[in-house]
């Protein structure tokens, strides 16, 4: 006898809002749990465009989030949702008014939200399937590109072997408004100590970005991107207008200003790294947090 509970996540980022919702199915034999997507909802708000500029979130966008929640609400109750959790990551807990803008949310839509540090953040997403892409004989590092932050850990054995959170990201690089050289330099040493004794190291890339770089190639889904391609992919898109990349690669507008930023990350930590591929398992954040609902461990 099958039994499905539905379960839901929210993700509050840095360049959008997401809503995914879940239907976790378990068999009546000690079978693993599946987990099969039933709606995924994308809000374009940009809240890093406010708090790595102003400092806080803006009037408008609180309203837009607001009104996003409800709909979110709205959503689930369709959806029969029996359990969520929705968390915002480092445009919201670097917001000064961060905490201000999360109570008037719960207050007028019943939405609770966890704003959560970039260990957390990591943790979360580790709980998805990434495991059954991590072969105990090689190294890896695992490389989460948000809109103000990047998550980045090693694996090697089969183990974790360190872990840490970066104040750069797609958003506070297009803003430009401080320079960033102290961060990559900071990054840069850090990837090349924690993998210089390493062999074999690939990358494992997550985020919006690179799920659309691997969409774009065509690539069959457990095939990596060669650091090759995903350079000559960085030069195609930069040569191309804002535009361009709308209407002929028919990206989003939200996503055809940050594709490049990102790029250039995963780019970077291939080089520091001395990664020939990145494998791009399509799992994200909301991934995350359903897992750890049924698991209990958020």
């Amino acid at each position: 006898m099958l039994k499905i509970e539905k379960l839901a996540g929210i993700d509050i980022g840095s360049n959008a809002i997401r809503l995914l919702v879940t239907n976790v199915i378990t068999h009546k034999k000690d079978g693993p749990p599946s987990f099969k997507k039933s709606a995924l909802v994308r809000v374009p708000i940009r809240l890093g465009a406010d708090t790595f500029i102003k400092g806080f979130i803006s009037e408008a966008n609180k309203n837009r989030m607001i009104e996003a929640m409800q709909a979110f609400k709205l959503l689930m109750n369709v959806h029969g949702v029996e359990n969520y959790y929705a968390c915002a990551t480092s445009a919201m807990r670097e917001a000064t008014n961060g905490n201000e803008v999360v109570d008037e949310i719960f207050e007028k839509t019943g939405i609770k939200i966890n704003i959560i540090n970039g260990k957390k953040e990591a943790a979360i997403i580790f709980s998805t399937d990434l495991s059954s892409l991590i072969e105990s004989d090689k190294s890896y590092v695992y490389v989460d590109v948000g809109g103000g932050s990047t998550e980045i850990t090693i694996f090697s054995n089969g183990k974790i072997v360190n872990s840490k959170s970066f104040k750069i990201g797609t958003v506070r690089l297009l803003n430009k408004q401080k320079s960033f050289e102290h961060i990559w330099e900071n990054m840069e040493v850090w990837i090349k100590s924690n993998t210089l004794n390493l062999k074999k190291v690939s990358l494992i890339g997550s985020g919006g970005n690179i799920n659309k770089l691997f969409k774009l190639s065509g690539k069959p889904i457990g095939k990596p991107l060669s650091n090759i391609y995903l350079k000559s992919q960085f030069y195609f898109l930069k040569k191309m207008t804002y535009d361009e990349r709308i209407s002929e690669l028919d990206l989003n507008p939200d996503r055809a200003d940050v594709i490049i930023p990102a790029t250039k990350i995963y780019l970077s930590a291939m080089k520091w790294s001395n990664a020939k591929k990145i494998y791009v398992p399509k799992i994200g954040l909301a991934d995350g947090i359903v897992k750890s609902l049924y698991l209990k461990k958020i």
